[in-house]
């Protein structure tokens, strides 16, 4: 959250490359080909791991492997003494396909540290103390870094802590050092106390062999599950879709309203708490409709949210023009004073809420068009098809914003990814039923 979407990606942008355009499709050609690495990979990573056993060594040089590049990025300098831009980039898409590694491996460690009867409990409380954790810290960045020098509040520091300069944007640089020692701290004591699983005695090179053939079986056994063969196609353009929404969303707010990190904080806190209440929300539509009508309301939830976010600038508010010289100030606040910007936050709670449901609604529609006795089958297509193109939605964006020059018109192949999976959503039979 504070790495890719608000603060520090958000900075590499307006600050480093300059240019949100440019900057848009540099983040996007990353994305793109950290996601062709994760489609290759990730798959394999998890059917060998399952084959050897344990999960942790692999958990703990994965983690060891990301702390120092989110610890170089401090060098991500504006101007020619730091890290050249393209290595900035790939540190970024090589941490990207790490993450995806560790959330792989998280996953695989969940039936041992809670045991098959608590799955889904730990599951969820899991979720529920990452978001915690995560605007708990964008509170302490904000509060620590963003908000001293600019607002005289008596609990504020006066200037940044530790002494650090706001002219040579090193709050935001520090980011991914806070980031790094909490990933590490964090690990420590999984590798502690988490039971792991059993080694099996075999070697990595057998291992390969065999999560292989386990991929290639577990295709071979979905066949002729027509609904449940379309709903995973279906996932893999909506998912892929969501998934973009979330890359730029700090992306296009910090190009387009020229946001900083003390505003991206603040808009990052505020649809976090949103986004619970699309958790909550998606749960309550699930039971009321049944998923398949619930995924597809909250997907055309998602695609009116960004359009209409596309519609707000800083000389537009819903594609009307604004000239911000000729309206007073809506309030005496620090931050988000224009019409254009609390529009843009209006369409960013929207966008959390329906994201976070169809998150939620994915999984159980899932439940709703497999056999029982296949489950896990599944879930393990399910898995695969959330990675296989997690390519396509930068791909497209970097096509779209290189070929148009804008960065509205280059973030519009994201809405077309959804409605295509909405639409293909609609010829799976099974998944109407409100009922469990």
């Amino acid at each position: 959250m504070l790495i890719t979407i608000y603060v520090f990606v958000p900075y590499l942008v307006s600050s480093v490359i300059t240019d949100p355009v440019h900057g848009q499709a540099l983040v996007a050609g990353g994305a793109k080909y950290a996601g062709w690495a994760v489609m290759l990979t990730a798959p394999l990573l998890g059917a060998t791991v399952d084959r050897m056993g344990p999960r942790k060594p692999w958990l703990a040089a994965t983690v060891a492997m990301m702390v120092p590049l989110l610890a170089l990025l401090w060098w991500a300098k504006p101007g020619e003494d730091g890290l050249s831009l393209p290595l900035v980039i790939a540190i970024l898409a090589t941490l990207g396909v790490l993450f995806a590694y560790t959330e792989t491996l998280h996953n695989a460690l969940l039936v041992p540290a809670a045991g098959r009867d608590r799955v889904g409990e730990t599951s969820g409380l899991g979720l529920a103390l990452g978001n915690f954790v995560s605007v708990g810290l964008m509170a302490f960045v904000l509060w620590g870094f963003a908000l001293p020098g600019k607002i005289a509040w008596s609990f504020v520091p006066a200037a940044p802590l530790f002494g650090l300069s706001a002219a040579r944007h090193e709050p935001e640089r520090i980011v991914p050092i806070i980031v790094a020692c909490l990933l590490m701290l964090g690990t420590l004591p999984l590798l502690r106390f988490v039971p792991d699983v059993a080694a099996t005695g075999t070697n990595l090179w057998n291992a390969l062999r065999a999560g292989a053939s386990d991929i290639r079986k577990l295709f071979a056994e979905a066949r002729g599950h027509r609904d449940a063969l379309v709903y995973l196609g279906a996932r893999m353009l909506f998912t892929d879709g969501l998934t973009a929404i979330l890359v730029f969303t700090g992306v296009y707010a910090a190009g387009m309203m020229g946001w900083g990190s003390l505003e991206l904080l603040a808009y990052g806190m505020m649809l976090s708490c949103f986004s619970v209440v699309g958790g909550l929300a998606a749960g309550w539509l699930d039971n009321r409709v049944g998923p398949k009508r619930a995924l597809t309301i909250e997907i055309l939830g998602v695609v009116l949210s960004q359009l209409l976010s596309l519609g707000n600038t800083r000389t537009l508010f819903f594609y009307q023009a604004y000239d911000a010289g000729r309206h007073a100030a809506l309030w005496n606040g620090p931050m988000f004073r224009t019409a254009p910007e609390l529009g843009l936050i209006a369409c960013g709670f929207l966008g959390a809420v329906t994201v976070t449901a169809a998150y939620s609604s994915s999984r159980t529609m899932l439940t709703r068009v497999v056999p029982r006795e296949k489950i896990g089958v599944f879930f393990g297509l399910f898995v695969i098809a959330g990675s296989a193109t997690m390519w396509l939605g930068p791909l497209l964006v970097q096509l779209a914003t290189n070929v148009s020059g804008s960065q509205r018109f280059g973030l519009l192949p994201i809405s077309a990814l959804l409605l295509t999976g909405a639409i293909t959503l609609q010829f799976v039979r099974r998944g109407s039923d409100h009922r469990a």
